[in-house]
């Protein structure tokens, strides 16, 4: 069994697009609209084949969680894989450079990782990570 994709609301669907396709090399399809509801989105396909759906209708009201300074039961971030430590700092420091804050590391965990834990234009935890050697 694989995990297919993981949908998110937004009120910035292009921003997120724009975010996960730049940072993180998703594939996007075509943008898809159904002008009865309002609801737009794209799929985001990565290297792996899962896939990421961004979602955006404007009645859906926002996530009254703080992502940045509380953790809250249910699912809490994304993780990307990459294949060296090198990476990971590589990508932690151009989304630092590119105005993005980093919540925590880069930092070898405790379980073996190598990873850092950032944010993307919606608050949404975003972690990168590698296996370390």
């Amino acid at each position: 069994m694989t995990l297919e994709h993981v949908a998110i609301w937004t009120s910035n669907l292009e921003a997120l697009k724009d975010y996960y396709t730049k940072y993180f090399n998703g594939r996007p399809n075509d943008k898809y609209r159904n002008p009865k509801t309002n609801f737009e989105s794209y799929f985001l396909t990565f290297e792996s084949g899962t896939r990421l759906e961004l979602m955006s209708r404007p009645d859906i009201p926002p996530n009254t969680n703080d992502t940045i300074n509380k953790q809250y039961l249910g699912i809490i971030h994304l993780a990307f894989g990459v294949s060296s430590t090198e990476e990971v700092d590589k990508r932690a420091q151009q989304l630092q450079s590119d105005g993005f804050r980093i919540l925590s590391g880069p930092r070898k965990t405790g379980d073996g990782y190598y990873e850092f834990e950032t944010l993307d234009p919606d608050n949404n935890r975003v972690e990168v990570t590698t296996k370390c050697l």
